[in-house]
C-alpha cells in the first residue's frame, strides 16, 4: 500500500504537533512542580523527614488569698512513639509490654489514640517515673521511635486538703475532643477533669510548643534536634483565688478522714469563698497521668463515706432546724409576726395537730416562748404555729423568694441543684391531687419535708442575714462581687434575728457549747432526719453577730445533734480570727 506524499506530509505534521503538545504538557507540569509547587513538596517531603513532637507547656499556677500556692508545676516525664501505622505501633507496644508494665486494655488505649491523631507520636506514659525512663533508655537501641521528654507535671502541695475545690488534670478523652468547650484541642494533651483546673482550663492550660526529629522511611528517629527551630511552649496563666490556704489546712486537719462532713466558709460581704472541704478526702496527686486501677477501686469501694462525693457542693440534706431562720424571715417580712410575738398554745413537748402529735425535739417541752426564745431554743411546736400561720402557699413561695431550690453560682463545676416543694402542684404531683394536707406546712417549717439544701446554698442564705438581706454568689476565683436581695426586712428586723441567733450560742440556746472567746458567734443548729439510724447535724453561723466578717456552714453526716456541728464551726472561726474557743459543756440541743 503507497502513501500520498502530501499524506505523509500531513502525517508528520499532526505526529510532530502531538509530540510538541506532549513535551509541552510535560515542561509545563515540571514547571509547576520545579517553580511553582516547589513550596508544596518541599514541605511534603520534610513532613516525612522530619516529625513534630509537642512540647507540653506548663499550666498556671494557683495561688490563695495571701499568695501560697495551691497547685504548681514540678519537673516530670512523658514517654511516646512515633509509629507509620497502627499495626507498627501494636507490635511496638507489645514488645514494650515485656519491660514496662502495659495491659491490654492500655495498649488498646494508646492504639486509639494515635488512630486519631497520626501525626503525633502516640502518649504511652503521661507521667512515667524516674525508674521507668532509667529502663527504657537502657532499651532505646531496641525502640528508635521512642521519644522521652521532660513535662511540667502538676502538683498538688496539700493534696486531701484542696481537692474538693482544685479537682485534678488528666490526658483529654475521645469525647471532649469532639465537643466544642475543647474545639482545637489534640490527642494527648492535658486538660483540667475537675474542680477549678475544668472551671478555668482556658486561663490554666498556655499554650503547646513544638520541636522537631528527623525520621526514616519506616517512622524511626535517625536525628534528634532536626534542623527547624523549636517553638517553645507559652506557660498559662496564674490564678489567684479567694481561699485561705491556712483556714483550708486547719480543716482539713480538724476533720481528718474519720468523720463524714462538708464545710463552707465564706466572706458574706462579698461571696469570696474563704475554704470549702468535703471529708472524707483523696489525694488529686494520684489522678495526674492516670488513676491507679487500684486506688480508684479503693476509692469507690467506700459506698458509705464516698471520698469522691463533695458533700459541700453536691450533696442534699434536710437542712432541719437552720431553715426556721428561713421561716421567721417569712413570717417577718409579710407582718405575721414581731420578735415578742408568742403562739396561741405553749410547748409542752409537742403539738397536736389533726390525728397526729407533731413532737417537739425536747420531751419537756419549752413553755410559752416569743420568736427570739423559739429561735434560740429551737422550739418545734411555735414554729409549727408560725407555719401554719404563715400558710402552705406563703411558705412555699417564700422559699422560692429565698432561692431555695436555686444553685448558689460557685464559680465550680458540678454543684446540685437544691430541692424545694415550688406549690401546691408540686404535692398534687407526689402524692396525688388532693392527696396532701397542712402536714407539709408544719414539716416544712422546721426544715423537713420536701426541701434538701446544699452546704454552700445554705451558707449563702446565711450570708443575707448577716448583711443586709442581700444573698452574696460565692466566688472561689475573685469575680466582680454580685449580691441579689432576697429579704425585705428592715434593719432592725434583720438585726433582731442576728440577735437571736447569738443567743443560740450565748449560752441559753442550743449551741451555748460553742462560743469562742472574745468574738459574739450567732448561728443556728439543726439535727436533720434521714434515711438512716442516726441524724445529720447542721450548723450555719457567723461572727462577729453585729458587723459578720465571716459565715460557716457545717453538715455532719450522721452527726446526731446539731451542736456537734456547731463546735466544728467554732473552731473553724476561732482559727480564722486567731482566738480560742472556750472549752463546751454537756450540751443538749437540735
Amino acid at each position: 500500500m503507497s502513501f500520498h506524499p502530501n499524506d505523509i506530509q500531513r502525517r508528520g505534521r499532526v505526529a510532530g504537533g502531538a509530540v510538541a503538545v506532549a513535551l509541552g504538557l510535560l515542561a509545563t507540569a515540571f514547571f509547576r512542580a520545579q517553580v511553582l509547587n516547589t513550596e508544596q513538596y518541599r514541605l511534603s517531603s520534610e513532613r516525612n523527614r522530619l516529625r513534630e513532637v509537642p512540647l507540653p507547656a506548663a499550666r498556671g499556677v494557683i495561688y490563695d488569698r495571701h499568695g501560697a500556692i495551691i497547685a504548681e508545676n514540678v519537673p516530670g516525664y512523658s514517654v511516646s512513639l512515633l509509629s507509620p501505622s497502627s499495626d507498627s505501633l501494636r507490635a511496638s507496644l507489645q514488645r514494650l509490654s515485656s519491660i514496662i508494665q502495659l495491659s491490654e486494655d492500655d495498649i488498646a488505649r494508646v492504639v486509639q489514640r494515635f488512630r486519631r491523631e497520626p501525626n503525633r507520636p502516640a502518649v504511652i506514659l503521661a507521667d512515667a517515673s524516674f525508674d521507668q525512663v532509667s529502663v527504657l533508655e537502657e532499651h532505646r537501641v531496641e525502640f528508635p521511635s521512642l521519644i522521652i521528654q521532660s513535662a511540667p507535671k502538676r502538683f498538688y502541695p496539700d493534696g486531701p486538703a484542696v481537692a474538693a475545690f482544685t479537682g485534678w488534670t488528666g490526658q483529654i478523652r475521645e469525647n471532649d475532643l469532639n465537643s466544642e468547650e475543647f474545639k482545637g484541642y489534640k490527642m494527648g494533651q492535658e486538660i483540667g477533669l475537675q474542680g477549678l483546673e475544668r472551671q478555668y482550663e482556658k486561663e490554666l492550660r498556655g499554650k503547646e510548643g513544638s520541636r522537631f526529629v528527623e525520621v526514616d522511611a519506616r517512622g524511626r528517629v535517625v536525628r534528634d534536634g532536626a534542623d527547624r527551630a523549636d517553638d517553645p511552649p507559652v506557660p498559662g496563666k496564674s490564678l489567684k483565688t479567694n481561699i485561705d490556704l491556712d483556714l483550708q489546712k486547719f480543716i482539713a486537719d480538724y476533720l481528718g478522714d474519720s468523720v463524714v462532713a462538708g464545710v463552707v466558709a465564706m466572706d458574706p460581704r462579698s461571696g469570696a469563698v474563704l475554704a470549702l472541704h468535703s471529708s472524707p478526702s483523696f489525694d488529686p496527686n494520684r489522678f495526674i497521668g492516670g488513676i491507679p486501677p487500684e486506688y480508684w477501686r479503693e476509692l469507690n469501694a467506700d459506698t458509705v463515706r464516698r471520698p469522691m462525693y463533695n458533700k459541700a457542693m453536691q450533696g442534699k440534706y434536710p437542712p432541719a432546724s437552720t431553715f426556721k431562720l428561713a421561716t421567721a424571715a417569712i413570717a417577718l417580712q409579710d407582718s405575721l409576726v414581731d420578735f415578742t410575738t408568742t403562739m396561741p398554745r405553749p410547748c409542752n413537748g409537742g403539738y397536736q395537730y389533726g390525728s397526729r402529735y407533731w413532737r417537739c425535739w425536747s420531751a419537756a417541752g419549752h413553755g410559752n416562748v416569743d420568736l427570739t426564745q423559739a429561735i434560740a431554743k429551737s422550739c418545734d411546736t411555735y414554729f409549727y404555729q408560725l407555719g401554719l400561720r404563715i400558710t402552705l402557699s406563703r411558705l412555699l413561695a417564700g422559699g422560692v423568694s429565698l432561692k431555695m431550690g436555686e444553685k448558689s453560682g460557685i464559680d465550680l463545676p458540678g454543684e446540685a441543684t437544691p430541692v424545694w416543694a415550688t406549690g401546691a402542684a408540686y404535692f398534687d404531683k407526689v402524692f396525688g391531687k388532693g392527696n396532701w394536707s397542712n402536714g407539709q406546712t408544719l414539716n416544712l417549717s422546721i426544715g423537713q419535708g420536701y426541701n434538701s439544701q446544699t452546704v454552700l446554698n445554705m451558707t449563702r442564705f446565711y450570708s443575707a442575714l448577716a448583711t443586709d438581706g442581700h444573698a452574696a454568689r460565692p466566688e472561689v476565683v475573685a469575680r466582680d462581687p454580685i449580691r441579689t436581695k432576697i429579704m425585705n426586712l428592715t434593719p432592725a428586723q434583720l438585726a433582731g434575728l442576728r440577735s437571736a441567733m447569738g443567743d443560740v450560742v450565748s449560752g441559753r440556746g442550743t449551741a451555748g457549747s460553742a462560743a469562742i472567746e472574745g468574738v459574739q458567734l450567732a448561728g443556728k443548729t439543726g439535727t436533720a432526719q434521714n434515711e438512716t439510724k442516726k441524724d445529720h447535724a447542721w450548723f450555719v453561723g457567723f461572727a462577729p453577730q453585729e458587723k459578720p466578717e465571716i459565715v460557716v456552714a457545717v453538715m455532719l453526716w450522721q452527726g446526731e445533734h446539731g451542736y456537734a456541728a456547731a463546735r466544728i464551726a467554732s473552731k473553724v472561726i476561732a482559727h480564722y480570727f486567731k482566738r480560742p474557743a472556750i472549752e463546751p459543756a454537756n450540751v443538749v440541743g437540735n
